[in-house]
């Protein structure tokens, strides 16, 4: 992984200032550890006329796996090869990101020790990043960096320049050039941009990731016309902290505006008001709702099939009465991604004896899915296409057979109470079928019938006297009298 910075200069303004900028001098070469790898900074050039510092990182993959980067525990499915043969060694991304705040956070923040005025002035600046992973290509390079005051020059990679027929790769060359920024302002740039462009990060996404983007985006980013982009991927695309820096950002849009502060802007309300309470999410609700019935089940070992990102998961090891909570979702990349929520890797033995993560086929039978108090299929079954809704209901309903099940669906219905959805089009892109209240009364009974349960109907959501509730649950419990004899017979 390469980056070089080169700038230009005169016998009275000698190009080897960059050494003072960055706090790094260009007679020596320096290794600076981190907890992925090794940082070398050094100079293949210095002299008056021209100077460029190169930012070589040598990634440990071994260290990287070792300390759970993109990795879960408890079954978390990240392919074993693919952990070590992949392209963080080469190709920039988040951990450049971070070894660029790291080796040079003085020079980031704006501040030279030795030359304090040399910190505020505009220079002369080449950057190449030979390889560089975009996503959206040479297009979304040019309209992220261009509007910045940058000449942009993005050239893809061949996959295989030996078959031209082949096409490009997802990377680029990058060539940043620029004679109106200051050093710090371009380091905040790629500091920001990288992982954007990479689209993801290889450590967990803490709400504190929203004070680093603002830091580094100050002065350019609340005016950026891809603003939204920008926050969402650097964000990891975790939607509350998207809104959170999308609401800073445009209060301090207003401020530059109004020429006045933030805190004069954000006064509308005195933090000892009491202000009306706001509900809470359909999402919130939902969970809510399955957590009382799993308590009022009695239910200690719990699957949550299609598990997503985890969210359930965690709501469910908060709670000590759940000794074991199995999450199974076909998607590797949403399984990792519920790793990383739920910090596997920095968990107690005793609490990761409670969890597992599975990757599987509702579509399939699975016997580590077996014996279990309950299951959960929450927003699972519109995702599944109808011919195959009756091999769903065999793997859960007779393979797997949980004492009780829990089914929650959108209600057709109340999509009219929806203001921004069309007319006739479904919540969710990837809906297969969205059913109404009597559509779903049916199918859960007969699914019941067949199978031995019985079934009752729990609205989730204002209750619409018209509509319904936004969310309609069932709640299966399998016949007591069944379990005596199955017992019995064991």
């Amino acid at each position: 992984m390469f980056l070089t910075l080169t700038t230009t200069g005169t016998p009275e303004r000698p190009a080897t200032d960059l050494g003072y900028l960055l706090h790094k001098h260009p007679e020596k070469s320096q290794a600076f550890s981190t907890s992925f790898g090794t940082a070398h900074v050094l100079y293949p050039e210095a002299d008056a006329e021209r100077c460029t510092a190169a930012l070589l990182l040598e990634v440990d993959a071994v260290a990287l796996v070792r300390r759970g980067e993109g990795k879960g525990r408890g079954g978390a499915p990240d392919a074993a090869l693919a952990q070590y043969v992949n392209d963080r060694p080469y190709a920039a991304s988040s951990l450049l990101a971070v070894a660029l705040s790291a080796v040079f956070s003085s020079a980031m923040r704006g501040v030279c020790t030795a030359r304090p005025e040399l910190a505020a002035r505009p220079l002369p600046l080449r950057i190449e990043v030979p390889s560089l992973p975009a996503r959206g290509g040479a297009a979304l390079v040019r309209r992220l960096f261009e509007p910045l005051g940058w000449d942009v020059t993005a050239e893809p990679v061949p996959l295989d320049e030996r078959f031209p027929e082949w096409g490009d790769s997802r990377y680029v060359r990058l060539v940043l050039e620029s004679a109106t920024l200051t050093l710090a302002e371009a380091l905040r740039h790629l500091y920001v941009l990288l992982p954007v462009l990479d689209d993801a990060k290889h450590y967990w996404v803490a709400p504190d990731e929203v004070d680093k983007l603002l830091r580094a985006g100050e002065g350019w980013l609340p005016d950026h016309p891809e603003q939204k982009l920008i926050t969402s991927r650097y964000l990891a695309r975790r939607w509350s902290l998207t809104r959170a820096a999308m609401e800073r950002l445009e209060l301090v849009r207003l401020a530059e505006t109004d020429d006045s502060e933030v805190e004069e802007i954000d006064n509308a309300v005195a933090e000892e008001t009491e202000t009306e309470e706001k509900p809470a999410p359909l999402a919130v609700q939902r969970r809510e709702a399955i957590l009382t019935a799993l308590r009022a089940a009695g239910a200690t070992r719990v699957l949550d099939l299609g598990c997503g990102q985890g969210q359930l998961v965690q709501a469910l090891l908060k709670d000590p009465a759940y000794t074991e909570i199995v999450g199974v979702d076909v998607s590797v990349r949403a399984l990792t991604i519920a790793g990383r929520r739920l910090k596997l890797d920095r968990m107690g033995e005793r609490q990761a004896a409670r969890v597992k993560l599975l990757q599987g086929s509702l579509a399939y039978t699975d016997s580590r899915l077996k014996g279990y108090d309950a299951a959960v299929l929450s927003e699972v079954v519109e995702h599944v296409d109808p011919p195959r809704l009756p091999a769903l209901e065999y793997a859960v309903f007779d393979a797997a057979r949980p004492r009780t099940v829990l089914v929650t669906t959108p209600n057709v219905e109340y999509n009219v109470r929806w203001e921004s959805l069309p007319a006739g089009h479904v919540r969710h892109g990837d809906h297969r079928f969205e059913w109404t209240r009597e559509e779903f009364r049916a199918w859960a009974g007969a699914v019941a019938e067949r199978h031995g349960y019985g079934v009752e109907f729990v609205p989730v959501g204002p209750d619409d006297p018209e509509v319904g509730p936004p969310t309609q649950m069932a709640v299966f419990a399998r016949d007591v009298t069944e379990g005596k004899k199955e017992a019995k017979a064991a």
